[in-house]
């Protein structure tokens, strides 16, 4: 079990639970995937000792009060184009040690999601700033081992999208450590189902999604 006593609690942290933030953007439709901040919260209480509070936060990108989250989540399928308020604040939160989680719904390195989004991240933070991690960084270990990396999703094997199996995660690191943790194995559907069905499941496929918010939190 990891030392909760570590948490890196942004200096203004409204609470001492931790909650789960969705990114609103201008562009694009950012409210996808609407069960699955229950179901990865459900996954935190069931295996970590972390104090929650189960209410989904969303919050403009452009607002201030992104700098109050510990953790965010941004996704979907179609254009974004941030406005400038959105791209400074985007910097300004990652530069500050914020971690955003950002998920392609398309599973598709040359959809219009994948595109528009690594282009932004190329606008904000350089060009070759969004690099892949390797499949042994510490992400893969901050609380469940996962020693081949990134787990596949369901929609990958079933050929979905480019009918490719990522087999990484890119991200763009400030200081070393993960600020932006980007995904096109759309994490976010295969993760939007009711937590009571999980039952159902070999394997619970959350337990990622358990390493992901600790790793924010913990590194």
């Amino acid at each position: 079990m990891p030392d909760l006593s570590k948490i890196r609690q942004p200096a203004h942290w409204p609470t001492e639970k931790f909650f789960f933030t969705r990114l609103q953007y201008n562009s694009g439709d950012w409210n996808v995937d609407q069960r699955m901040p229950s179901n990865v919260l459900h996954a935190l209480v069931q295996y970590t000792e972390l104090d929650i509070d189960f209410k989904e936060n969303i919050i403009p990108l452009g607002s201030p009060a992104i700098f109050e989250c510990p953790f965010c989540y941004m996704a979907g399928h179609k254009l974004v184009q941030f406005d400038e308020a959105e791209k400074n604040n985007f910097k300004k939160y990652i530069e500050n040690g914020g971690f955003v989680l950002v998920d392609d719904c398309n599973h598709d390195i040359d959809g219009l999601f994948a595109k528009s989004f690594e282009q932004q991240m190329a606008e904000i933070f350089g060009a070759d700033a969004l690099k892949k991690i390797p499949n042994d960084h510490d992400l893969y270990s901050a609380f469940f081992e996962f020693e081949e990396g990134p787990p596949t999703t369901s929609y990958e094997l079933n050929g979905w999208g480019d009918d490719l199996v990522h087999d990484y995660l890119k991200a763009i690191k400030i200081d070393g450590r993960i600020g932006v943790l980007y995904s096109n194995k759309d994490y976010g559907c295969e993760w939007d189902y009711d937590f009571r069905n999980k039952r159902f499941l070999v394997e619970d496929n959350t337990k990622f999604a358990v390493n992901i918010v600790m790793y924010a939190l913990l590194f």
